[in-house]
């Protein structure tokens, strides 16, 4: 079993940064493909980036550039570091660890980002 604890979540202005944080509890960390996932009012949940084992990384097209996701295996922490954020990033952010081959699928209670003036 692995739990995950998103934090960082807040409200910012457009073109302003934030750092998500998710803290994993529980055995073989390192071996989970970990993802940030978002969902805003009305939407669809849509992932916004993941990161391997073997820490190679994919962006959804609406944040490339702009948003970085990074593991420290360590800790047991995945990160989502944010900037020049615009409005329509306003959702509902979601840790997610996943081991596919298993059929464990894992997710956090979700961290709010508003990013409005």
């Amino acid at each position: 079993q692995v739990q995950l604890v998103e934090s960082g979540g807040g409200l910012v202005q457009p073109g302003g940064s934030l750092r998500l944080s998710c803290a994993a509890s529980g055995s073989a960390f390192s071996l989970y493909r970990m993802g940030w996932y978002r969902q805003a009012p009305g939407k669809q949940r849509e992932l916004v980036a993941v990161i391997t084992s073997a820490h190679v990384t994919n962006y959804a097209d609406s944040v490339k550039g702009r948003f970085t996701i990074s593991r420290d295996n360590a800790n047991n922490t995945v990160y989502l570091e944010m900037s020049n954020l615009k409005p329509e990033d306003t959702a509902v952010y979601y840790c997610n660890a996943a081991r596919l081959l298993l059929r464990l699928n894992y997710w956090g209670q979700g961290t709010q980002v508003t990013v409005s003036s």
